[in-house]
């Protein structure tokens, strides 16, 4: 793992007339973390404050501070309306681009009859670009449509624009992504990167574009709309927090808004709610709609799984905006199902991108290009973001996959669609550490097919054949741009808790700040000096009850400051990843709806520098193994932790050591050589127990079971298995093993594999101690105390 980098945020103690303002909303707390986290942020004034806190006390900007693009716009539909003209709406398949549509369906749907005079088009991710393209401009243009309504897409699109004016269609955009140079030949074109940096539309995304030009229409024809406006804000909220924009503004009170309509609609009965498919896709993630975090990780990625699964996304704005409620709940499942499907594929590129990663050297590496003929490109974008966030790089993955010369599936495409044209890669990029990423893959622009995003994000395709000298290229441009190759991931910490600060007091104080995104992320917490219990980890569970192939642990945190421990999470983590031993780490508090409960989730984790186990190595591990079993009972006077069974894995060892650190204990290794019967004796051994036990029907435990034949668990489970398969029949009674016996039911072909496997066990569970009977103490210390950092993941 690269070198990663920990900043904690300075402190700037505010004023005490401050921290009283803040305290005010926190009537349960000092109000004090709370009040240093606004401060620190650029809110340092009680206007200020109460706009930033209460929505009711800002004053939301009108849509026609866009000025004479939204009057444009307005008009143009005015004229729509008055001739009866069809309007078709082009948005695009991300979660942005569905709640823009679903905004546009429902909103524009109070003046134009849907599915008649209205209609929607969404570009399939997996066959086609974002944006505008001319097989779809064609196809609108035989159903007589006269005008196109652009939502998070379409400002960059000028020969597809063209292209539609020459069919006799009229454009109007509504977008916030890239600017062309010059004005594009639309009707109107309302983008807020046409305004100052400072106003306070500038950073509103396309769901929230396209909610204004509803606004607008509202208020220039006031007696038409049957539907309230504030209806479609629950729908601006998902987008908006989905879409990772900075929430200042216009942008944080829309949110605001929109997560209140949001919660509010899921208390009402499943038969009773307005959007009966949100619902049953929060009841899907266990999410109640009240927190941004339901948004971030539960309904955003189950939106943007559709299309990057099955790659057309249309059913998504049915899902949104239907009323139908078991149609409804059907579209959820089938939602929910493609999410799973997502994290599976997830999984198992970031396995292979790990893989090549260890090929690749990252101190003479700017920017990591990785490209393979398998990858679903659907999820790229995902694992190149965790890819950047682990080593610190802008990374761009590539796929190959089902490649055709000219990606004949994009139809807007600026290369001409002939045989002879070469084949192309299609994938994704992302931004870490503040590097202009779109500016990086822009000037490669000649070797590029087509590209487009932002700093941050971008997708690309182009020739298979450009690869390398691409790679070349963009390492060498970054490279010269910062000086160095001496890149290094960061993560930020806000605030320095303990573990006896977390909880519904500190939750509630943080919640203020509430939503978080871009420009006002969630505060991450540093607690110090800590160590992990209790730590398990399993795959998730789908909502049919099947496993998915994505790994979550769960765990307590302790520290000094109190003997009550904390729960936690970390996502696409194993347990034996937590540091053995006192640690710091960087962590989110949460609150889970599902278990009811305040939780951690974990962000970053390393060894402490005053750890025990780092600095008291040999005095925190005893070697007793040379030691007779009666001196046992002298020795527990120095009160260690005694292990006198020999482990058959590094886990039992860290199980005891985490044991002996909580208890603040030396833990002694304590167990004996081995004196191994052979493992066909054993199997026999159990036999004979299995026949004297049904003859006098005596029950018997697993423990003594375990403790006869000396072996574990594991190992007995495939006992008992190999017992059925002889003619035992193994019944539980209470906690005792009730054994029979028909010599008539034994099927030996599988009765040969089971014994086989079980000998197999013994023979493994055999070897590993006679192992740890040897092990130097050194090598258990090394083994244990290796130390690492890593980051945690989103689900």
């Amino acid at each position: 793992m690269p070198e990663q980098q920990w900043i904690l945020t300075a402190t700037e103690q505010p004023p005490t007339w401050f921290i009283q303002a803040v305290k005010q909303y926190t009537p349960a707390s000092s109000g004090l973390y709370a009040a240093q986290l606004l401060w620190q942020r650029g809110i340092k004034d009680k206007s200020q404050l109460a706009a930033f806190i209460n929505y009711k006390a800002y004053q939301p900007t009108s849509p026609f501070e866009f000025g004479q693009e939204m009057h444009r716009a307005v008009e143009r539909l005015q004229t729509a309306r008055n001739a009866g003209q069809k309007i078709a709406i082009w948005g695009d398949f991300d979660a942005d681009g569905i709640t823009s549509t679903a905004v546009l369906w429902d909103g524009l749907g109070q003046f134009f009859e849907q599915n008649t005079l209205l209609v929607y088009y969404i570009p399939n991710r997996l066959t086609q670009s974002h944006g505008l393209n001319n097989s779809g401009i064609d196809n609108l243009a035989k159903q007589d449509c006269k005008l196109i309504v652009t939502c998070d897409t379409g400002s960059t699109n000028i020969n597809e624009i063209i292209h539609a004016k020459q069919l006799g269609i009229d454009v109007i955009v509504t977008d916030h992504h890239t600017l062309p140079e010059e004005r594009p030949p639309v009707a109107a074109i309302i983008n807020p990167r046409y305004l100052p940096k400072e106003h306070q539309l500038f950073h509103l995304s396309g769901v929230a574009v396209a909610y204004k030009l509803v606004e607008a229409l509202y208020q220039t024809l006031p007696d038409i709309p049957q539907d309230p406006l504030e209806n479609l804000l629950d729908l601006v909220a998902v987008g908006l927090i989905a879409d990772l924009v900075q929430l200042s503004g216009d942008c944080r009170y829309l949110a605001q808004l929109g997560i209140q309509r949001l919660q509010e609609d899921f208390k009402q009965p499943a038969t009773a709610r307005r959007r009966p498919g949100v619902g049953r896709l929060l009841e899907l993630c266990q999410k109640s709609g009240d927190r941004p975090t339901d948004i971030s990780f539960g309904l955003g990625p189950r939106i943007n799984a559709v299309s990057r699964i099955q790659g057309d996304a249309s059913f998504c704005v049915e899902l949104l905006t239907s009323r139908d409620a078991k149609h409804c709940n059907q579209l959820a499942e089938v939602t929910e199902l493609a999410n799973t499907r997502r994290k599976s594929l997830q999984k198992d590129v970031q396995a292979q991108v790990a893989q090549k990663l260890t090929q690749l050297d990252l101190s003479t590496t700017s920017v990591i290009v990785l490209v393979d003929p398998q990858w679903p490109a659907g999820v790229l974008g995902l694992v190149a973001g965790q890819v950047a966030q682990e080593t610190g790089r802008p990374t761009i993955l590539l796929s190959t996959e089902g490649v055709v010369n000219g990606d004949k599936g994009d139809n807007s495409s600026p290369l001409p669609l002939c045989p002879s044209a070469p084949p192309l890669a299609r994938g994704s990029a992302r931004s870490v550490n503040s590097v202009d990423l779109y500016q990086l893959v822009k000037d490669q622009a000649h070797l590029l097919h087509r590209f487009g995003g932002h700093p941050f994000a971008a997708g690309l395709s182009l020739p298979v054949e450009n690869i390398p000298l691409f790679t070349q290229a963009i390492n060498q441009q970054l490279r010269q741009s910062l000086g160095s190759t001496n890149l290094m991931s960061t993560v930020q910490a806000d605030l320095t808790v303990t573990v006896a600060d977390l909880g519904k007091e500190l939750f509630l104080e943080l919640k203020l700040l509430e939503p978080c995104g871009m420009g006002n992320p969630v505060p991450k917490l540093l607690i110090q000096n800590c160590w992990f219990e209790n730590a398990w980890h399993r795959n998730q569970q789908d909502w049919q009850g099947k496993k998915v192939q994505y790994i979550k642990t769960e765990f307590d945190i302790r520290d000094d400051s109190t003997k009550s421990p904390f729960p936690g999470i970390w996502w696409g983590h194993y347990k034996d990843e937590l540091p053995i031993g006192r640690c710091d780490c960087i962590v989110e508090l949460d609150y889970n709806t599902f278990k009811k409960r305040y939780e951690i989730r974990l962000i970053a984790v390393r060894p402490s520098a005053n750890s025990e186990l780092t600095t008291q190595q040999s005095a925190l591990i005893l070697d007793w193994r040379d030691f007779p079993s009666e001196k046992h009972s002298e020795l527990t006077k120095q009160s260690a932790l005694i292990l006198e069974d020999c482990p058959t894995s590094w886990d039992d060892l860290r199980g005891w050591l985490r044991r002996s650190l909580y208890n603040q204990q030396q833990l002694a290794i304590a167990w004996s050589k081995p004196n191994h019967q052979p493992p066909k004796e054993i199997w026999q051994t159990l036999v004979g127990i299995a026949k004297y036990l049904s003859r006098t029907n005596q029950p018997v435990t697993r423990l003594q079971l375990l403790q006869k034949l000396s072996i574990r668990e594991q190992s007995l489970f495939l006992g008992i298995k190999a017992l059925k398969y002889w003619g035992f029949t193994v019944k539980r009674q209470d906690i005792s093993l009730q054994i029979t016996w028909n010599p008539s039911s034994v099927s030996e072909i599988n009765a040969d594999i089971a014994v086989a496997q079980f000998l197999a066990a013994v023979s493994e569970e055999q070897f590993q101690q006679k192992y740890f009977a040897e092990v130097p103490l050194s090598t258990i210390v090394t083994i244990i105390n290796h130390s690492f950092v890593t980051f945690g993941t989103e689900k």
